[in-house]
């Protein structure tokens, strides 16, 4: 089995910074895509940013310029450097891989951790 655990949520007045991370566990073999998406109430989940194992990434219009995603392939984690922060980017935020284990190749959610940008 594979686990997301998420770290780094909590409370922020508008402009500052929070650093998300989610590390990765278990039986892997290989992690080719790690995302960070969100869902604020009553709204759909959005991607905010993807890192593919190579390096790339792609961005949200809405967080450019503001949000950096990067990844630690030796330790499985995957980062989201927010800065700039706006009452909008309030949401859970979910981190999602696309993992390898010896047997399967699925993606996979963690629990979400709460980002509230207010003063």
């Amino acid at each position: 089995q594979v686990q997301l655990v998420e770290s780094g949520g909590g409370l922020v007045q508008p402009g500052g910074s929070l650093r998300l991370a989610c590390a990765a566990s278990g039986s892997i073999f290989s992690i080719y895509v790690m995302a960070w998406y969100r869902q604020a109430p009553g709204k759909q989940r959005d991607l905010v940013a993807d890192i593919h194992s190579g390096g790339s990434t792609n961005y949200a219009d809405s967080v450019k310029g503001r949000f950096t995603i990067s990844r630690d392939n030796a330790k499985n984690t995957v980062y989201l450097q927010m800065n700039s922060l706006k009452p909008e980017d309030t949401a859970v935020y979910y981190c999602n891989a696309e993992v390898a284990t010896v047997s399967l190749r699925k993606w996979y959610w963690g629990q979400g951790t709460q980002v509230t940008v207010s003063s």
